[in-house]
């Protein structure tokens, strides 16, 4: 009987033993499933993030531009400005951007004086005087201008003003000084904005 009883409790004790392995056997097992999927997830944010952030820097405002040759001219002028990271960064802006044949209308003395390293903040001032903070959509801009009279001012990052109206369905901008472009191509949009190519450089007072 005690021999019986031994043989039991020994039985009892491997199969608690066993047992007892098992869980922990489990549990690690377990544990190291959720690891991996924790890596696995990780990784997969990661590359999602790297995706989006690649995405993000192939659309941004200064991509476009760059893709586009009608404004060969300004990215040139925004590298000479040292201005183009700006349009790579994260934010919103809406640029009116001048085309090749809207420089090609500034005299050439005036346009090779301030691509000059020493003309250096004249040229940030005058492309500053083409960008508006946020990001203004055609449809955005004509509600503001039909809300306002046909007169909407808006202020540039250059800090001046810049008066948009409507004329024969047509977006303009008038300067400064007095003098008007035309929006010729609207809502090229980007990951940090959009783009409104316009037929003329606007010039702020200084």
């Amino acid at each position: 009987m005690k021999i019986r009883m031994l043989v039991m409790s020994l039985a009892v004790g491997a199969f608690l033993f066993t047992a007892c392995n098992d869980n922990k056997k489990k549990e690690e097992e377990a544990r190291l499933e959720k690891e991996k999927m924790e890596m696995e997830q990780k990784k997969a944010d990661e590359e999602a993030a790297m995706k989006a952030q690649m995405e993000f820097e192939q659309n941004t405002i200064a991509a476009k531009a760059m893709s586009n040759d009608q404004f060969s001219t300004l990215v040139s002028a925004l590298q000479s400005a040292e201005l183009a990271e700006t349009f790579k960064n994260e934010g919103e802006y809406t640029v009116f951007a001048p085309t090749n044949a809207a420089f090609d209308k500034v005299p050439k003395n005036t346009l090779t004086t301030l691509m000059k390293p020493e003309n250096k903040s004249q040229l940030q001032n005058l492309l500053k005087y083409h960008v508006v903070e946020g990001e203004w959509k055609a449809d955005a801009v004509i509600k503001a201008i039909n809300d306002n009279n046909n007169a909407y001012k808006v202020t540039t990052l250059a800090g001046e003003n810049i008066t948009l109206s409507l004329k024969d369905g047509n977006v303009m901008l008038k300067d400064a000084k007095g003098k008007t472009a035309t929006v010729v191509m609207a809502d090229v949009d980007a990951s940090n904005g959009v783009i409104h190519g316009i037929d003329a450089v606007v010039m702020p007072k200084a």
